[in-house]
């Protein structure tokens, strides 16, 4: 089985492409189908991790949607510090949007928690979290 070398650790692969796909798809159906009729809402992907996913998702998603960046840390190498720390903020103002907080992984939620309570702070109509994976213990 083919592994892959990252830093200090050897992964193998433990979810084929296809179902991934499919659970992308799944994902953006639940989101077109929560915000249809809704205004515009804004998808915030938390980088660096949730890139890949997030322009698989944006692909799918058939509403009037629009897309921004923050970047936070969590990580040092492969292993949690703890503490978050805001390095790139979000810049658009979303008092009264739809926000849908777009990430790749949760592991413990302290990244989630910490995002959604900055962005509670701007007043927006909503916050939601699309994430692909939940990190198993």
């Amino acid at each position: 089985m083919k592994t892959i070398r990252l830093h200090d650790k050897n992964f193998r692969l433990a979810i084929p492409n296809g179902r991934i796909c499919d659970a992308i798809g799944r994902v953006a159906d639940r989101i077109n189908k929560d915000y249809a009729g809704r205004e515009t809402p804004l998808f915030v992907g938390v980088l660096n991790g949730s890139f890949m996913f997030m322009a698989e998702l944006m692909q799918r998603i058939t509403l009037d949607c629009e897309a921004s960046f923050v970047k936070i840390a969590s990580y040092r190498g492969t292993a949690s510090t703890g503490k978050v720390h805001e390095l790139i903020g979000l810049s658009a103002d979303i008092r009264g949007r739809h926000v849908v907080i777009v990430e790749d992984i949760v592991d413990t939620g302290a990244s989630i928690e910490h995002t959604v309570n900055l962005l509670k702070a701007k007043a927006p109509a909503s916050i939601a979290v699309a994430t692909l994976l939940f990190k198993p213990e």
